[in-house]
């Protein structure tokens, strides 16, 4: 269970926005790379950068602000945001961004997706933005027809290397995960699935270490680590006692 510190760029500085909406970006940090740091030196293992302008533009917008931020820490960074054709995804890889999330392009070019996840192995991951269990994309501006089901099922066979989940509605309210949705794609597909959207306070942390989430990859954490209601120590320690756990349970054999 890994759990992903957000960084969400607009305007070349560190937000975080409520349900997608532009127009409500609170401003947490000026400086995206100090931020990261500052996760890398609390102990995350992983970042989770979103282009935000980039998913509106459907082009890299804040790109120096990565590639600072690629340069500052040693971490893994996954990456989104207006990444819908194979030069940007061979950029940012190329440029040492670990995994990139493709949200938008999944939707509208699924071969593109297929191709993507060929050429890099590992490195493919698609983002799902539900809006009312309907798949939203261009930055949520728009819904479209598919459910996360249908669509997560389209890469079955694929060999993407994950799927980020998230419920727009909660996203930003710290209203907490939407774990019956969450885990019901989870159990739909074999492809490891990341909870994100609303993840509140040290009780979703718990809720997350519980058995039946164990089918899921880990979940992405923003505004609760902002401001302050998720303790980073306290929080990774919870889930790497769990993993220890059950690394340490005996395997049966037979019967």
């Amino acid at each position: 269970m890994i759990l992903y510190p957000a960084i969400d760029l607009k305007e070349g500085r560190c937000v975080r926005l409520i349900q997608g909406d532009m127009d409500q970006a609170t401003v947490f940090n000026d400086d995206p790379a100090d931020q990261a740091a500052t996760f890398e030196a609390q102990g995350f293992e992983w970042l989770h950068v979103v282009d935000l302008d980039g998913a509106f533009a459907g082009k890299p917008m804040n790109a120096s602000a990565v590639e600072t931020i690629l340069k500052r820490v040693s971490i893994p960074v996954q990456l989104g945001g207006g990444i819908r054709d194979m030069k940007t995804v061979d950029g940012w890889l190329g440029k040492g961004v670990s995994r990139v999330i493709i949200g938008t392009a999944a939707v509208r070019d699924p071969a593109f997706v297929r191709e993507a996840a060929r050429l890099h192995p590992g490195k493919i991951a698609v983002g799902i933005d539900a809006k009312d269990g309907l798949v939203a994309v261009e930055g949520w501006a728009q819904t479209s027809t598919l459910s996360a089901e249908e669509l997560g099922r389209r890469f079955e066979d694929a060999g993407v290397a994950a799927i980020i989940y998230t419920d727009i509605a909660r996203d930003g309210i710290l209203k907490g995960l939407n774990f019956p949705m969450t885990l019901g794609l989870a159990r739909a597909v074999s492809i490891p699935v990341i909870a994100s959207g609303g993840l509140a306070s040290m009780a979703d942390i718990e809720r997350l270490t519980q058995p039946d989430c164990a089918v899921l990859n880990g979940a992405i954490s923003g505004r609760a680590l902002y401001d302050g209601r998720i303790d980073p120590e306290e929080a990774l320690a919870l889930l790497k006692s769990v993993q220890r756990v059950q690394n340490a349970e005996p395997v049966k054999v037979g019967s």
